[in-house]
């Protein structure tokens, strides 16, 4: 079946390419149809970020957009997703002149190649943080360059020079996108927007709803972090496919009543931005959801539809009671995240259904847990001898507080997929007593599933420690993990006690528990170049 044309900004200057198979990969269409070779193949998975290259968007209002920048990986986007946007390739920085861009400047000037097969993909990862951050005037902190590096991985262990480059960039002459051209190319781009039946991508949710009651076998896809896989591990085909990222109502995230609405559209950067201005705390789990090029593409509809036993975001949801809605021509319906896994990567969506909006309570506003030492009484009851209970602080009035805490198990600490995820959320009330509690799990299950049993055993019992180990005995008797390559079945069960006992000693101020909290000093070479 003939190709969508695709046509996209590059270099100031428009770009269309005819006939592009649905499933043709951006990576596959550089190399090979634009000679772009610069971008590298290396895992092909979304893993390394050597084909990591940047996308501009315009966001905002019409009368007032402006271009958001998006590090991401070429190698499992597919090519007709682009349509209608900017792209910068690792060709495309340099001067007129051969001038090199701050990005690349800063790598030389700091030794921060090698080999050089991961360069042209670091230097595009800076060129993002370059355009975000220092373009506008925000400084490039050694924390940021590390989270926003995180998606790219150097063999050579060449990861301070680099860090030391991006930090560098700043200290360079500026060199500014003419972003007022830009936004006129790419408005015009979307008056003129094309479709073709192999690959649709309707711009409204009615829009979207009917072409899937017309073609209910198309490939549903959004940023293609896990479909694209298919395509380049499984060289699985699709006749037709069916992008539900451009329908504008599912890219927003608001607030309906008491709860925060994303749409399903939405990047998984920025739904865990959303989540983590409602809650500061899910900041380091939120950025250790793997690196910031799959943040940028993936979409958190996405991550819940893939239906992915060992998906991050799904505990978190169903520790936070998120409902999702499915929609159709038909109709809608909403129901708990936890419902909507039948099976090992099957769902309850029908053939005609698409998931459209993921909603999430707002944040109660609670006192946090108290500072170790303070409000912690032994108590009388008889269920609690020889255990500690947590009190509320005089801060609290009495009125009890809750805490959250996600965990993420993995091998690597940044970029890895989990081998177990746990999410748990508790309120205790001024008697320090669990008023309520929900807990998410993941890599434990043939789907993402919620600890009912453990809740129901802590639900109305005192905190104490001896509820916290017989909370852990229950929750290895809930779940019945299997063996793979990630982790056996024995050190699941095992980690999943570990994190309850982890979760009591932080209830009682315990810190320095986790990698978190641990902050190498620098080198003193180092420290001597990052000043």
């Amino acid at each position: 079946m003939e190709g969508r044309t695709i046509r996209f900004i590059r270099r100031g200057e428009l770009v269309a390419l005819s006939n592009v198979p649905p499933t043709r990969t951006l990576l596959e269409l550089l190399r090979e149809d634009l000679a772009a070779t610069g971008t590298k193949e290396g895992c092909g998975e979304g893993d390394c970020g050597a084909c990591t290259v940047v996308l501009g968007e315009l966001e905002g209002p019409g009368d007032a957009p402006r271009i958001r920048y998006r590090a991401i990986n070429a190698c499992i986007r597919l090519a007709h997703s682009i349509d209608g946007l900017a792209l910068w390739t690792v060709e495309d920085l340099a001067g007129p002149q051969g001038e090199l861009h701050p990005a690349q400047e800063a790598m030389v000037q700091c030794h921060g190649s090698q080999c050089g097969f991961c360069t042209p993909g670091f230097v595009m990862s800076l060129f993002g943080m370059y355009q975000n951050h220092v373009a506008r005037g925000n400084p490039v902190t050694r924390e940021l360059a590390q989270q926003e590096l995180s998606g790219n991985l150097c063999r050579c262990t060449g990861y301070r020079p680099i860090l030391d480059a991006a930090q560098a960039m700043a200290q360079l002459p500026a060199v500014a996108v003419d972003e007022v051209a830009l936004v006129a190319q790419l408005q015009l781009l979307q008056r003129e927007a094309s479709s073709n039946v192999c690959y649709l991508a309707p711009a409204s949710l009615d829009g979207l709803l009917a072409a899937r009651a017309r073609h209910p076998h198309a490939q549903l896809v959004a940023g293609c972090t896990d479909v694209g896989l298919w395509v380049t591990k499984m060289h699985r085909e699709f006749a037709q496919v069916l992008d539900v990222t451009r329908a504008a109502e599912l890219r927003r995230v608001d607030t309906q009543g008491d709860r925060l609405r994303i749409g399903a559209a939405v990047t998984l950067a920025d739904a865990f931005d959303a989540l983590v201005a409602e809650r500061p705390e899910l900041a380091t789990f939120a950025a250790r959801f793997a690196g910031l090029p799959v943040r940028n593409s993936g979409t958190l509809g996405g991550n819940i539809a893939n239906g992915s036993p060992i998906g991050d975001s799904m505990p978190l949801l169903i520790a936070l009671r998120a409902t999702i809605v499915l929609a159709s021509t038909r109709g809608e319906r909403e129901l708990p995240l936890e419902d909507f896994y039948a099976g090992y990567r099957q769902t309850v969506l029908a053939p005609d259904e698409v998931l459209v909006w993921i909603k999430v309570p707002l944040a109660s506003p609670l006192p946090s847990p108290p500072p170790r030492g303070e409000g912690v009484t032994s108590s009388p009851s008889p269920a609690a001898v020889g255990a500690t209970v947590v009190a509320p602080s005089p801060a609290g009035g009495g009125s009890g507080w809750g805490l959250l805490r996600a965990y993420k198990i993995s091998k690597r600490y940044d970029d890895d997929i989990s081998a177990v995820c746990l999410v748990i959320e508790m309120r205790l009330d001024g008697r320090g007593v669990v008023a309520d509690i929900s807990i998410g799990a993941g890599g434990v299950a043939a789907t993402p599933a919620r600890a009912r049993r453990t809740e129901d055993l802590l639900r109305g019992q005192p905190w104490t420690e001896n509820a916290a180990q017989q909370a852990a005995t229950m929750l290895r008797q809930e779940f019945q993990p299997i063996s793979d390559m990630r982790a056996s079945a024995a050190y699941r069960s095992q980690v999943l006690g570990n994190l309850v006992r982890r979760f009591w000693l932080e209830t009682q101020g315990t810190e320095h528990i986790n990698l978190e909290r641990v902050i190498p000093e620098l080198a003193p070479q180092a420290a001597g170049s990052a000043a």
